[in-house]
Order: C-alpha cells, then structure tokens, then sequence
C-alpha cells in the first residue's frame, strides 16, 4: 500500500507599511573631520528618517559617488581610501582611512546615496 500525501504551495505577499526610500546628500570635503586620534575622517549626515523603530528595524545601505552616476558601495576601497559606515538615530557616521593605516586622506567632494529599507516585524 503507498500512501501519497500532497502539500499545497502558498504564495504570500507582504506589503509593507512604509516603502522604502532613496536619499542624495551632496558631502562637500568641508565635511569631514580629522578623527582625535589622526588616523582617519568622519563625516556626520544627519537623517531623521531614521529614528528609534527604523534603526532597530530597518538596513541602511549606502554608496558614494566620484564620478556622476557611478555609485560605489560602501564599504569601499577608492583610491587608497578605505570607506565605511555607521548609523545610529538620527545621522549615519561616514568614515574615510588609508587603505594601509598611514596618514589619512581626505576625501573629496562626493554624493552620498542613502538606500532605507523599511521591514516589519
């Protein structure tokens, strides 16, 4: 005796509450800070999209921009800067280092892309 069991596929979709969003922040080199212990920059982009629930819910993937409409996603060797990135409430850090730990360079003039991706618990 064979007994067959069938199970049934189910194609679910979630729709989210909020959609996603897409931000552009222009970082002039004015914006970055040598670091207290001179060995790299940050820069500070405040974003209030982020608030409490977000950054304990939601990604934040971000690129920067050297040349128009080519992003490079963080993080990032460029040039001999290594870039990487924090977020907290309210801001993402920016940080730029030598690839190899020497002095620092600063970065220049750039566009930030900021990518949120909402999600629900």
């Amino acid at each position: 005796m064979v007994v067959v069991a069938f199970s049934s596929c189910k194609k679910e979709y979630i729709t989210q509450a909020s959609p996603n969003q897409t931000i552009l922040f222009n970082v002039p080199s004015t914006a970055w800070v040598l670091s207290t212990d001179g060995k790299s920059y940050y820069a500070i982009i405040s974003t209030p999209e982020i608030d409490g629930y977000f950054n304990d819910n939601g990604g934040v993937l971000t690129y920067l921009s050297f040349t128009t409409g080519v992003y490079e996603q963080i993080p990032e060797v460029y040039n001999g800067v290594s870039y990487s990135y924090t977020h907290n409430q309210g801001s993402v850090v920016l940080y730029a280092q030598s690839f190899d730990g020497t002095t620092p360079i600063k970065p220049a003039n750039t566009i930030l892309k900021l990518l949120l991706l909402s999600s629900s618990q």
